[in-house]
């Protein structure tokens, strides 16, 4: 049940998605007590999805990535300090230390650290040309060297964000080489058959894989700048420009020093309370207990920072407030847009069952978990998520030739089987 509570001062730490959306909602809901919102960048907050697509691509324009106006904080009494980072917690005083040398109580914290990216330890990653990939002020530096074109680009790692980026780097006119651990790209995430499906996409607009490989070294010039990445066989692949996109880590160090509990993020409840009352955790950081499954996920997408930055405004307040959404995700490749909605860890080591034609790129796919539907997967196919979830939501069983059947429209899949 959620606990009745008078506060008059609410601190977040985090001036993300998570963090901006919580500070917004708080107002929305009549707080009227005061708001610390607190970013270790110097940029107002600012969505991630738009950095490794349309903005890296030059379609969208900063105001585009931005939660809210920037007016809107000081309109809204939000005293939004940037440029700063919490650097210690004390949970007994209530209070929280700054980078700054600042001390702020709270009557409720949250906790919307994020993620930081995974380092790899390799030889001449300093190098100039070398970067890894998760803030805005990448994205800018990014966008001005692959719209030069003509490049040698070389991407380590093959997840989502190295597959968008090397989308956007051969949009640019880059010749693009991808390496990656799979032996198919995205397979952990949506298994081989469409792993091939995104890769043969990628092949077709001219990026070269290297996979089952690793980076062994990266070469530069007397200049300090890159000019090749060595793999683990002994191939140097030329390099003018090298991303490392080998995926993220929550941040939890404040969560650990303030003794919080910890479980591949930090562990929370379904209204994000931390093992600490006056503690909540949203975002990236955030390992919550969802619902529908039973289960602690830990969810990197935007629509887990959204929807949680809302829900942990309200279970502050001592409202009713739970993550019970359906994760959701979206991808856009070339001339391909993908939309995920459901629960990945369910899915895993199931085959999909397919609707539609892969060769023709328009599909969708379906996980399913003991006959229900526990994902679902469209590829150029839109305004079918809201079916999708219902699906998920439903957990019906269904039989696998009913979702294959493209005769059978979606609203219907509910219907006597």
């Amino acid at each position: 049940m959620p606990v009745e509570r008078t506060i008059e001062s609410i601190v977040v730490a985090g001036a993300g998605l998570a963090g901006a959306t919580a500070a917004r909602t708080l107002r929305a809901e009549g707080f009227s007590g005061r708001i610390t919102l607190i970013g270790a960048e110097l940029h107002h907050p600012y969505l991630r999805p738009p950095l490794s697509k349309e903005y890296l691509l030059g379609k969208a324009g900063e105001e585009a990535v931005a939660v809210a106006p920037e007016a809107w904080y000081a309109e809204n009494d939000v005293d939004l300090r940037l440029g700063v980072q919490v650097a210690s917690i004390d949970p007994h005083q209530r209070t929280i230390q700054l980078s700054s040398g600042d001390s702020v109580g709270y009557g409720a914290l949250l906790l919307a650290t994020g993620a930081q990216p995974r380092h790899i330890p390799l030889p001449g990653s300093t190098l100039d040309g070398v970067t890894t990939f998760r803030t805005l002020d990448d994205s800018r530096r990014l966008r001005e060297r692959l719209s030069q074109g003509g490049q040698d680009v070389v991407m380590i790692g093959s997840g989502w964000i190295g597959m968008e980026l090397a989308a956007a780097a051969s949009t640019y006119g880059n010749r693009v080489t991808l390496l990656g651990l799979e032996d198919i790209p995205l397979a952990a995430a949506i298994g081989p058959e469409l792993g091939s499906f995104f890769r043969s996409l990628h092949e077709a607009n001219g990026v070269q894989f290297r996979l089952g490989a690793t980076a062994a070294g990266l070469l530069g010039g007397e200049s300090g700048r890159v000019t090749a990445v060595v793999t683990g066989s002994g191939e140097a692949l030329p390099a003018d420009v090298v991303v490392i996109a080998v995926g993220v880590a929550p941040d939890t160090t404040l969560a650990e020093q303030a003794g919080l509990a910890l479980d591949n993020g930090i562990l929370t409840d379904a209204a994000l309370r931390t093992s600490n009352a006056d503690i909540f955790a949203a975002g990236d950081v955030a390992n919550a207990l969802h619902p529908f499954t039973g289960r602690h996920h830990r969810s990197e997408h935007w629509a887990n920072a959204l929807n949680g930055g809302k829900v942990a405004a309200r279970s502050m307040l001592g409202q009713d407030a739970a993550l019970d959404t359906i994760p959701y995700f979206y991808t856009d490749q070339y001339d391909v847009s993908m939309e995920y909605s459901g629960f990945p860890t369910l899915a895993e080591g199931t085959e999909p069952v397919i609707r539609g034609s892969l060769s023709g790129r328009e599909f969708i796919a379906f996980w399913q978990h003991e006959g229900r539907v526990v994902a679902g997967m469209n590829v150029n196919v839109p305004r079918t998520q809201k079916a999708i979830k219902a699906l998920i939501s439903s957990r019906t069983t269904i039989r696998a030739s009913r979702l294959a059947d493209p005769g059978v429209p979606l609203d219907q899949l509910l219907a006597d089987d």
